[in-house]
């Protein structure tokens, strides 16, 4: 059997390069995986896209681009959200099946789920709500992705073989995250916080929100590892636990905490010692997000890393890259 040349899109990012790292650590050959920086090919120019894919023509594809941030970007520029996000998908899915790509694997988010949607959420609540205000533009392109690859499959699945699948992991951390003061997700940016006033002796830090929203991690390795294994599911067995127009699959750690424990893991993790504040005046977006996964563990996908393991090779990935930050 052929060994298929895959193209990671994204790859420099936390979920792209850990599905590069994965591939790798399985033996397939690092010429057989494809990757371009962004200077070296803008995912929005949609004659770009076409073109590399008529050049490389990749076999399979992990469709992990994406712009992404906390609540504080998405608020400040809800435009670049859903117009790179729509841009880069719709591209790269398109241009995939005119270059006759079989496999494609399309990342989403859990914010896909109404703000209220019931807990924990199961796939099938998508589009049975209104979404949370601070990320519906980013939720609304992730949607629009996954009604791609269903509307791809539903056309030209059987016609051209098309299979194209998408993922919704939760909250995402580990390697490669992204440590901006305004623009990062809660455990990126809590480290940075606590090693900083570890380093000041700061008496105190003051967290967004009242602390008492519950969310679920995954350690991003996790997230790589059950993405290769969707990919690589025998149709048969896709299609028997999804349906033709509700085909994505949760990705979860299966257990959720709230964000004054994580803030206290976290403050352990660093070594910080001093008070932790709440700030009531800022949002506390969803109240609860905890994923059903039962879908993907009856497809026989267990998370390995727990969260404190997690957080502790987090935080040696802060201080690897805390020096190009000053």
């Amino acid at each position: 059997m052929n060994t298929p040349r895959i193209y990671v899109a994204g790859h420099r990012g936390m979920v792209g390069s850990a599905i590069v790292r994965n591939l790798l650590a399985h033996g397939h050959p690092a010429s057989h995986i494809i990757t371009r920086t962004h200077s070296e090919l803008n995912l929005t120019q949609q004659a770009d896209v076409r073109a590399f894919f008529a050049a490389e023509k990749p076999d399979q594809v992990y469709l992990a681009a994406a712009k992404v941030g906390g609540i504080h970007a998405n608020n400040t520029y809800p435009a670049d959200f859903i117009y790179q996000n729509l841009m880069m998908q719709a591209n790269v899915i398109d241009a995939a099946f005119h270059s006759g790509v079989k496999k494609l694997l399309f990342l989403g988010s859990s914010c896909i789920y109404p703000k209220l949607a019931p807990q924990p959420m199961a796939e099938n609540a998508l589009l049975t709500g209104l979404l949370e205000p601070t990320n519906e533009p980013y939720a609304v392109a992730k949607i629009a992705g996954i009604k791609l690859c269903e509307s791809y499959n539903r056309q030209f699945g059987v016609s051209h073989g098309v299979d194209y699948r998408s993922v919704m992991p939760t909250n995402l951390y580990g390697p490669g995250d992204n440590y901006h003061p305004e623009n990062s997700h809660v455990i990126p940016a809590l480290i940075r916080r606590f090693h900083q006033a570890k380093m000041q002796a700061a008496p105190e830090v003051a967290i967004w929100g009242t602390g008492t929203p519950r969310r679920e991690f995954l350690y991003v390795d996790d997230m790589a590892a059950a993405s290769v294994h969707v990919m690589n599911l025998p149709a048969a067995t896709y299609q028997q636990h999804t349906q033709p127009m509700l085909s994505h699959i949760n990705v979860g750690y299966g257990e959720d905490m709230s964000i004054a424990e994580l803030a206290h893991s976290v403050a352990r993790t660093v070594g910080y010692t001093g008070h932790i504040t709440f700030d009531t005046t800022k949002p506390d977006g969803a109240p609860r997000k905890l994923m059903d996964s039962s879908r993907l563990h009856s497809l026989g996908w267990q998370p390995q890393v727990d969260l404190p393991t997690g957080l502790a090779l987090a935080y040696q990935d802060f201080l690897k890259q805390e020096p190009r930050m000053a």
